[in-house]
């Protein structure tokens, strides 16, 4: 058994009797179970196994083409495929310059931190072509990246140097959990982690007396060892639901004047707002409680229990990635700054908290090395879930952030590492927009709908088939990332493919520095151990290290990060906002003049709620049995499926009216598209609500009566690409509309997962 190390934790691995054996670390107190997922995944069916090239490319060169995604593709040697794209790389450059070439990548890859794909082709991209066309922030966090540092900070100190898990079992009484704090999102984290501590710090929490509140429409949003509160509201309703808190509080007289007088910046245009003073509306618990679908004196008896105890609001990745996301991102921190808790051991506000395993962790105190990615000399940009829009509008203006900006004209497209048809919305529109490059270049472990769109598709390496270093600032096992197996097939690691583009292009140098994968990894390694011999620690060399397998860093001192020191002197330790306070209002923002995003906190009901059409509320969230869609062909992903499909869940009232029973197969639908999954009844959620998880791969066929639909369960299909708001232009792909019916035709075959038939070369 050797050491390894993946996004859902350290493990070791090796071979048994000719089947892969994998084992979490032992030092993990609550290890995930998805690493099962590689047990099964070496050598799939679905691995690519060697370069291929889309017929239509081949036969009729580069351009749009409405057949990509569909055509058949030619098996071709890598000499001549890399020759054939270091040529038509040099042919975009020379004709269109770098700004026409998108330099995807967005997606997890491997949590190594040199074969970082996003890292590997954006450094390719810069040092061999001068630069690409960028995307800006995540699917994941598009709304409060952009969000947080006018009211706050960045996302960065907000959610990874504040409140610590530590902190909460030692002092918090009350933790808001507005979307919930799942356990399977904290499970996972880019980089490794070693220890998930979640669960039983909630348990050690709620032992001592701390009161957990989940504020979702799912309880399986909080674990059973939280024993907390459940408050089923309506879906994209948290705002109205804190501004109700908020109003409460103030009109008890509850607020901490002195914490907002000497801390928080705009305060009294808010409470104009709040009030009804400027609309005429009071944001009251009356007013909101049939906005959020729960009892005004429910909401009234938590708001009269906050005041005076040491409470911790705690806001998810997905309230914001829906329409208005922008708005509980603030309005979270608002809520905590009434309260006069932030900054404080255990209290005040942790964006994200229980979203990646990530956040509520110490710092290390020594550094970890990422494969630089060079300078990039394209000053374009998107936010990353804008791809659709941008190849279908070039030269079209876009808002976003105060500025106005303009989509480039993509030609060509170069992806590795990451899947869109997992995590991007309306996947007819995103096939239609890959349709209208000249060239699509893909590195895949699999056929993922990415590839099977791919004008040329080379084979990578996955993690277990190369050496690399697993490590994250706020986890302190660094982790030698040993092979386990041989590549699969004519699989190469990105870094050599690339390596021999480089060359071809005349960019050998600049890319590689001269240096091997090991040579790489032992340069990286070398900042940590001068970090280690600074502080007089033991320092191994490298070698030393890769034959241990793991090394302990230290970390450093759980203080609070900027909030605390803010709290502590509000003039020598300033935020980076306008004011250098917390802004309860905005004027920056209120300068952008966005009618969806106004200078302060507010309730801004959804374009798209439940009508007769389309009645329930779609929960698009994280799957439990899977990293986004990674390994979606795993063992242990497959186990959680009903003969090959997606499982959603409804509640049994609104599945009896629609005559659905448990392991009935169903339709979804709206206005986008549709899809099939098999349905499971749980009355453990709202009853106009259906959760379907995202990850499982999009599989496009018809159906009887000639519409498209999933075969497999993709609710990406259902979900609208519109953005969050002007602002930040954020995925609003958590939430959607739509009806279900049970499907009684006959059931398509899964085809997800099944390589396209090679062709002979024409």
């Amino acid at each position: 058994m050797r050491p390894h190390s993946a996004h859902w934790g350290v493990f070791s691995a090796g071979w048994r009797d000719g089947a892969l054996v994998v084992r979490p670390h032992p030092g993990d107190p609550d290890p995930n179970p998805l690493i099962e997922n590689f047990t099964t995944a070496i050598h799939h069916r679905a691995r690519v196994t060697t370069p291929m090239v889309r017929r239509g490319w081949l036969e009729r060169g580069p351009g749009p083409d409405a057949r990509r995604g569909e055509d058949g593709f030619v098996p071709m040697a890598w000499d001549e495929v890399l020759d054939r794209l270091a040529t038509e790389l040099r042919r975009v450059q020379r004709e269109h310059g770098c700004e026409a070439i998108f330099g995807g990548s967005y997606g997890w890859s491997s949590a190594g931190r040199f074969h970082h794909a996003q890292s590997q082709v954006h450094r390719f991209l810069n040092t061999t072509l001068g630069g690409y066309v960028r995307s800006v922030n995540s699917y994941s966090a598009g709304a409060s990246g952009p969000m947080l540092p006018h009211v706050i900070g960045t996302m960065e100190e907000v959610a990874r140097r504040n409140v610590t898990w530590e902190q909460i079992v030692e002092h918090t009484d009350v933790v808001l959990a507005f979307g919930g704090m799942a356990l399977k999102n904290s499970r996972v984290a880019s980089g490794g982690i070693s220890r998930h501590v979640e669960r039983d710090s909630m348990r050690a929490a709620a032992a001592r007396g701390c009161r957990f509140v989940s504020i979702s429409p799912l309880k399986s949003d909080l674990p059973e060892e939280a024993a907390f509160e459940w408050l089923p509201a309506v879906p994209g309703t948290d705002t109205a639901l804190m501004l109700a808190l908020v109003h409460q509080i103030v009109s008890d007289g509850a607020h901490d004047r002195e914490f907002i007088a000497r801390c928080c910046d705009g305060w009294d245009s808010f409470e104009d707002y709040l009030m009804g003073r400027s609309d005429g509306v009071a944001k009251s618990c009356e007013w909101a409680a049939p906005i959020c679908g729960l009892p005004a004196a429910r909401l009234k008896a938590l708001a009269r229990e906050l005041p005076g105890k040491r409470v911790l609001v705690v806001v998810s990745h997905s309230l914001q990635r829906a329409e208005h996301g922008e708005q509980p991102v603030w309005m979270g921190a608002v809520l905590a700054a009434a309260l006069g808790q932030l900054g404080l051991p255990g209290g005040g506000y942790n964006y994200a908290l229980g979203t990646l395993a990530h956040y509520g962790k110490r710092n290390n105190a020594v550094p970890t090395a990422a494969l630089p990615q060079g300078d990039n000399g394209v000053k374009a940009f998107i936010p990353v879930a804008r791809i659709s829009d941008m190849l279908l509008n070039p030269g079209q203006p876009f808002d976003y952030n105060g500025r106005r900006h303009t989509y480039p004209h993509i030609r060509l497209a170069y992806w590795a590492g990451g899947n869109p048809f997992h995590h991007h919305q309306d996947l007819r529109r995103l096939s239609e927009a890959f349709r209208t490059l000249d060239t699509f270049v893909v590195h895949e472990i699999a056929w993922t709908a990415t590839a099977r769109h791919a004008d040329i598709v080379l084979p990578c390496t996955m993690t277990l088939e190369r050496e690399d270093i697993g490590a994250t600032p706020t986890d302190p096992l660094m982790v030698a990332m040993h092979r386990i197996c041989e590549p699969h097939g004519l699989a190469r690691d990105d870094y050599d493919i690339f390596c021999d583009l480089a060359k071809r292009l005349g960019g050998l140098e600049a890319f590689s520095e001269g240096r091997d994968t090991r040579q790489w990894l032992a340069h990286l390694y070398e900042r940590t151990r001068t970090g280690l011999e600074s502080l007089g620690l033991e320092a191994p060399d490298f070698q030393s290290f890769w034959q241990r397998g793991e090394i302990t860093l230290p970390q450093r001192d759980d203080d609070g990060g900027i909030l605390r020191a803010f709290r502590n002197d509000p003039d020598g330790a300033r935020l980076a906002t306008p004011s250098g306070k917390i802004q309860v209002s905005s004027p920056t923002v209120a300068g952008f003049g966005y009618a969806d995003c106004p200078g302060h906190p507010a309730w801004l009901p959804p374009k798209f709620a439940p009508d007769t059409a389309h009645p329930l509320w779609l929960v698009a969230n994280q799957p439990h049995t899977k990293l986004h869609s990674q390994l979606d062909f795993g063992a242990h992903s497959q186990a959680s499926k009903r003969n090959g499909r997606e499982v959603c869940t409804m509640h049994p009232k609104a599945a009896g009216a629609r005559g659905i029973r448990e392991g009935d197969i169903v339709r979804l639908f709206n206005e986008i598209g549709a899809c099939l999954a098999s349905a499971h009844l749980c009355a453990d959620m709202r009853e106009d609500v259906v959760q379907l998880p995202t990850g499982a791969w999009y599989d496009p066929v018809l159906d009887a009566s000639n519409r498209p639909m999933c075969a497999h369960g993709n609710p990406n299909v259902l979900t609208r690409n519109i953005g969050t708001s002007s602002l930040a232009q954020g995925c609003a792909g958590q939430l959607s509309t739509v009806q279900v019916e049970r499907f009684d035709e006959e059931l398509p075959p899964i085809r997800a997962y099944e390589p396209p038939a090679a062709q002979e070369a024409c």
